[in-house]
C-alpha cells in the first residue's frame, strides 16, 4: 500500500476517490443533457444552449478520469451518482450549481492526494478540469443571479443546495 508521506494518504484512497469523481461525470452528463432540452422560457434559452455544451465537457472529463483509472490498473464504475430531476427550471439550475459546487470540493481534495502521492501528471490533468469545473459553476451562478463561490452563497438558494 503506497502512501503519500505525513498526508497519510494510500494509492487505493486516491482511486476510490477517481471512482467517485467518474461517478459524479456521469451524474454530470446526464442532468445537463436532460436539463438542456427540459429548460423553458425565453430567460432560460441562453443557460440552455450553454449546459447542451456542457455535457460535452463532462464526458472528456469521464474520459480523463477513466485513463487515470486505467493507468492505476482500477476498472472504472459504471454507475452515475443519484441524479436530480425537476420540471422547475429554476431547480434544475440550481441541482446543477450544488452538484458542480460538490464536484470542485472533491477535486481540490484529489489534487491534493495526487501530489501527496508523487502523481503530478494526474494532479495537473485534474487541476485543467476544475478550471472547466469553476467555469460551469460561474455560467450556472450568473443564470441564478447568485455569486459563484459556494463559501460566498451561504444562505442564497434552496436549502438543500447551500454551500457545500
Amino acid at each position: 500500500m503506497a502512501t503519500g508521506g505525513a498526508s497519510g494518504v494510500t494509492r487505493e484512497q486516491l482511486i476510490q476517490g477517481l471512482q467517485e469523481d467518474i461517478a459524479r461525470e456521469y451524474k454530470a452528463i446526464i442532468q445537463y443533457i436532460i436539463f438542456s432540452q427540459k429548460l423553458d422560457g425565453a430567460r432560460y434559452m441562453e443557460i440552455a444552449q450553454i449546459l447542451e455544451g456542457h455535457a460535452h465537457e463532462e464526458l472528456n472529463h469521464a474520459i480523463a478520469v477513466a485513463k487515470q483509472l486505467d493507468y492505476f490498473g482500477a476498472y472504472p464504475v459504471h454507475e452515475p451518482k443519484p441524479v436530480i430531476v425537476s420540471e422547475d427550471n429554476d431547480e434544475m439550475l440550481w441541482a446543477d450549481l450544488a452538484a458542480e459546487d460538490e464536484t470542485v470540493a472533491n477535486y481540490r481534495e484529489r489534487i491534493i492526494q495526487a501530489q501527496a502521492l508523487g502523481e503530478f501528471a494526474l494532479a495537473e490533468i485534474l487541476q485543467e478540469i476544475i478550471k472547466e469545473e469553476q467555469d460551469h459553476q460561474i455560467e450556472l451562478a450568473a443564470a441564478l443571479g447568485v455569486v459563484a463561490d459556494p463559501r460566498e452563497r451561504v444562505g442564497q438558494g434552496p436549502s438543500t443546495t447551500g454551500a457545500r
